[in-house]
């Protein structure tokens, strides 16, 4: 594959319809001193380490779970925080940070609310996209694939480790509808905590489990001095595997 086809593949303007391009035309007047927020003057020069196919395992997950574990060894707090980028049936796109629960060969697995925005989102248009960026190390990785409800079993025994609070908090709260005040959604966790008092047995709510994000693209990216950063991108292929494609910076 040349350059010119491989960027065509990554959204090039060329390969993007006239009438979906941004037009500056409909662009907000930046130019509006009252409106201006400058942070041209914020920079940070990238000489941490460097990406090579050489270095690289030839499986993106455990790639994934070499960098991971750099991640916990540095200490960086929330290391498996990531951005889940979902879309509505029509393209309007949404993103959120949620935390990683497992990763296996299978995929990245997540919990939430089966009627959050999120969830509502994944079930009509099931595709999704993860970002984990870990700024100390001055790495991300970009995960794209298709995502399914993990088994019920599944989110039975991960619920189960949960704290009580957070337990509750699952059946108090019905995420991403109005609240008019916080005062409904504490007297109900009040209510819980008193329902429950007596024991440690609480039950997954049905509307409440797991997703798993199956990938079927993986990038690596490091950075570099002078913006020039190591990415390497891995795409599944269904006959052999895993395949490793360096990209521009």
């Amino acid at each position: 594959m040349n350059h010119r086809q491989g960027a065509v593949q990554h959204g090039s303007a060329s390969s993007i319809p006239a009438q979906a391009r941004c037009q500056t035309s409909e662009m907000a007047d930046f130019a509006k001193p009252n409106h201006r927020l400058s942070l041209e003057g914020m920079r940070e020069e990238y000489h941490w380490g460097r990406l090579s196919e050489s270095s690289c395992e030839t499986n993106p997950i455990v790639q994934f779970e070499n960098w991971f574990k750099d991640a916990q060894a540095a200490d960086l707090k929330h290391a498996n925080a990531m951005i889940l980028a979902t879309a509505t049936a029509n393209g309007r796109p949404s993103g959120r940070v949620v935390l990683l629960k497992e990763v296996s060969e299978i995929g990245f697995v997540f919990y939430t609310n089966y009627a959050s925005r999120k969830a509502c989102e994944l079930e009509t248009n099931p595709r999704a996209a993860l970002t984990f960026y870990w700024a100390e190390l001055e790495r991300q990785v970009r995960v794209e694939g298709s995502v399914q409800r993990v088994p019920r079993s599944q989110t039975e025994t991960y619920f189960a480790t949960r704290p009580k609070g957070s337990r509750l908090g699952a059946w108090a709260s019905h995420q991403s509808q109005p609240l008019a005040s916080r005062q409904p959604l504490e007297r109900r966790m009040v209510e819980l905590e008193q329902q429950y008092a007596e024991t440690d047995d609480v039950p997954v709510p049905e509307f409440w489990g797991g997703y798993c994000l199956a990938p079927d693209a993986i990038e690596f990216w490091e950075g570099r001095p002078n913006r020039l950063h190591d990415r390497l991108l891995y795409r599944r292929n269904i006959e052999s595997g895993w395949t490793i494609q360096r990209l521009s910076p």
